[in-house]
């Protein structure tokens, strides 16, 4: 993905890796799994992964660290999914121009139609974590 990146864009590429959680990233995780709003799956996938930073992939797509999503949480609440606004998600990454990514409490990761989370407009993008990163995986190719 990075041979021919310089080239193109005339400048080296950033960071682009999947860090393997540590230590301080699996508390984090059984932390999360305490918050009754995340996803079983969400719990797993930081139990094991740390973080997602694919800076050149299209805009750049970016899974945040367990510990950050908690102290976004903490500082900033949850955010409000669903047409009924009953349900709350956590923010748990972003793209590069800003846009935001959101679990719901069933799993389903929804993308915020603006940089802003002030009664953000979302959009469904993927049914469950799995499919989110299936997703993922695919803009590598494109």
């Amino acid at each position: 993905m990075t041979d021919e990146f310089e080239r193109r864009h005339g400048f080296p590429p950033g960071t682009n890796e999947v860090r393997l959680a540590d230590h301080g990233d699996q508390a984090a995780a059984c932390t999360l799994a305490e918050v009754s709003l995340v996803p079983a799956d969400l719990v797993t996938f930081y139990d094991s992964i740390g973080d997602v930073t694919w800076a050149d992939v299209g805009n750049g797509y970016f899974v945040d660290p367990a510990g950050d999503v908690l102290l976004r949480l903490k500082e900033y609440g949850a955010v409000d999914v669903g047409a009924d606004q009953k349900a709350s998600g956590l923010v748990i990454g972003s793209n590069g121009d800003g846009r935001s990514y959101v679990a719901g409490p069933g799993g389903v990761v929804y993308r915020t139609r603006t940089a802003s989370l002030d009664e953000p407009e979302l959009d469904r993008v993927a049914d469950d974590l799995r499919q989110f990163l299936e997703l993922l995986e695919r803009c590598l190719t494109r």
